[in-house]
């Protein structure tokens, strides 16, 4: 069998049929606002602060970096619970890691782009995953297209969820983090850098789950389950995320899962080689708490919450098709857009 290269990321197909319709996402930050949920607020006491922070035009690293700054501490004793997209406003918690020595008042640290709401402090540091879900509320804008139809994806989306794909911002410019771990994974180059390397891994594992879906919608398998099917605790059938071990499924969902591994097996192997347990995810995202608004008749407003590691881009893709104003970061000093604001992480 010939490798595959993986130079770009392919078509994955939707649940429902498209609804023909277009909208402007992201005109303006205000138009995307996500809240973390957290998991626990802070006691009052402890070796950390925790900060409620609100940010607007930053991306979540940056904020780190100014946090550690600003309480002469390193990179590596801030802790957040997930990545924050940059082009919206969101609010969540930071934690920097401060035994001994006075508080600082950082609720009057001053930055255009941040700022801090309160700050307690709390026995242990936040780390990634540590949160119940994110609330999102999205404005699209210049809405074309039959507004039936788009009512009609709303209400499946609403009733019976959407695929939950790993969204194209996991998988890098063009799908370029893909390639990058197939070939590190192949030791065609060598990634040194540890987050390098993690995101590579990541994106990797994310790309495979991402076929095991695909395949499964392709053959018409959407809302429903094969026999020996692996079930998460919502009852909802769950994919492989790649690694050592055998997949935990039988019969028919084990003979999907091992034909994307096989036509996919320098990835897994690599996977495997590398370390990586299998794991499990839900394939279905059920966004909760979901209602939508027309304040004008080329305007969406949609608002619900989704857990930990779901994406808002699995919703909006099975409602109409998104664009985003072209952006230039030159001078900005920020990096590249996080693009996690779109994920519950």
């Amino acid at each position: 069998m010939t490798d595959l290269h993986y130079t770009s990321l392919p078509s994955w197909p939707n649940a429902y049929p498209a609804s023909g319709a277009t909208a402007t996402l992201k005109s303006f930050n205000e138009d995307f606002n996500v809240t973390e949920l957290p998991l626990q607020l802070p006691s009052g006491a402890g070796e950390h602060i925790w900060l409620d922070i609100e940010k607007n035009g930053a991306n979540t690293a940056f904020v780190a970096q100014q946090l550690a700054e600003a309480a002469g501490v390193q990179d590596k004793d801030v802790g957040y619970a997930g990545l924050k997209d940059r082009y919206a406003i969101t609010r969540q918690w930071f934690s920097i890691y401060l035994p001994k020595g006075d508080t600082p008042d950082l609720t009057q640290l001053q930055h255009p782009e941040f700022k801090v709401l309160s700050q307690s402090r709390h026995v242990k540091k936040l780390r990634p995953g540590d949160l119940q879900g994110n609330r999102f509320r999205i404005v699209l804008r210049e809405v074309t297209g039959d507004r039936a139809a788009i009512e009609a994806n709303l209400q499946s989306v609403a009733s019976q969820g959407v695929p939950n794909y790993f969204g194209a911002q996991r998988f890098g410019h063009d799908g370029g983090n893909v390639e990058q771990g197939r070939m590190m994974l192949a030791r065609e180059i060598r990634v040194r850098n540890p987050k390098k390397k993690g995101l590579y891994l990541s994106a990797v594992r994310s790309f495979v789950f991402n076929e095991v879906l695909a395949a499964r919608i392709q053959q018409g398998l959407w809302g429903r389950t094969l026999p020996g099917d692996v079930m998460d605790e919502a009852g909802l059938p769950t994919g492989p995320l790649w690694g050592r071990g055998r997949v935990s499924t039988t019969d028919d969902a084990q003979a999907l899962e091992n034909g994307i591994a096989g036509r996919h097996a320098a990835l897994c192997d690599g996977m495997e080689h590398a370390g990586l347990d299998q794991e499990r995810r839900p394939l279905v995202a059920r966004p909760l708490e979901m209602s939508w608004d027309w304040p004008q008749a080329d305007q969406l407003v949609l608002s619900f919450t989704l857990p930990p590691g779901n994406y808002a881009t699995s919703v909006l893709n099975e409602i109409l098709h998104t664009r985003e104003p072209e952006r230039h970061s030159e001078g900005e000093g920020q990096g590249a857009n996080d693009g996690e604001g779109t994920t519950a992480e």
